[in-house]
């Protein structure tokens, strides 16, 4: 191996994290009818702390997703979105609006609140995407709305000596500093690319949270084999060190790794409202009747 940044990372993982758990998803619809697998669902937030959420929508059915995501409120965490196929058009009350395309993402801070809608332009063709929320701390929820649009051009990239190609959305990995920071929770989100019979090796701190999605191929992690629409929660040990991955099969593997420091506050949800208490809860559906929510 003559990649110097990935054969240090290689040396640095004596102990590659094991597989935890396999999680299928939950095949539901949410917006108008956009049919979509959830994967993360509200009974791992405390296992995956401090992500709240990940969908994963995709066909070639317009009538599984054209209606999109018609006028609906946040607060307290952020949505990322990550588009690999297809446009969706954002607009929110903050004033933003940006097409989302092919490769793209869009990052949003609801804050102390956001309304906005996530419409598809395309009438035909393969819709195929990912939306996660990333949980803010207790004092953070109730900044200003923030958000941010970022072409498949302008997201860092880099390519290992073996061929692996890895998207750098958040984080940073093998000296790539990503797309977005965050101090609070770390968030690394990584889209990588293995071609078959190929290596890709992270670090990743012991005390950090951290699972792949597979949509494409099939890889394998300490033993695991792990398909493609799986998602493998990754065991947290203070001897581990990182996750290594290899790709198998006669195809290319595609997996989404994303990790993050733990908030470790309490989580109180409601629908697309996630703060701490309950009577915080409360005040979001109030100021969301009453029109206050994006004063």
């Amino acid at each position: 191996m003559n990649d110097p940044a990935q054969a240090r990372a290689q040396s640095l993982i004596h102990h590659t994290r094991s597989v935890e758990r396999l999680v299928a998803g939950q095949r539901t619809s949410d917006g108008a009818g956009v049919k979509l697998i959830r994967v993360l669902t509200q009974d791992l937030q405390r296992r995956l702390d401090p992500y709240l959420m990940l969908d994963a929508f995709g066909s070639d059915n317009p009538d599984d997703y054209i209606a999109g995501f018609p006028d609906h409120p946040h607060r307290g965490f952020e949505t990322i979105t990550y588009m690999i196929a297809g446009r969706m058009l954002h607009r929110d009350s903050a004033g933003h609006q940006g097409l989302l395309e092919n490769g793209g993402v869009q990052w949003m801070t609801a804050g102390r609140g956001v309304i906005h809608s996530e419409i598809p332009q395309q009438e035909a063709g393969v819709m195929e995407g990912f939306q996660l929320w990333l949980n803010l701390p207790g004092r953070d929820k109730m900044q200003a709305p923030w958000y941010r649009d970022f072409t498949a051009a302008e997201l860092p990239r880099l390519r290992t000596a073996q061929g692996v190609a890895v998207t750098v959305i958040a984080g940073h990995s093998h000296g790539v500093d990503g797309a977005v920071q965050r101090a609070a929770s770390q968030p690394l989100f990584l889209d990588v690319h293995l071609p078959a019979g190929t290596d890709f090796a992270e670090v990743l701190p012991a005390d950090h949270n951290a699972f792949l999605y597979v949509y494409r191929g099939s890889i394998v992690v300490a033993g695991q084999t792990i398909a493609s629409r799986q998602m493998a929660i990754l065991a947290n040990a203070v001897h581990h060190d990182g996750v290594a991955l290899r790709a198998t099969g006669d195809g290319e593997a595609r997996v989404l790794l994303i990790a993050g420091q733990p908030l470790r506050e309490p989580i109180a949800q409601h629908g697309p409202f996630v703060m701490n208490t309950v009577d915080e809860i409360r005040a979001a559906i109030q100021d969301f009747r009453s029109g206050q929510l994006v004063r």
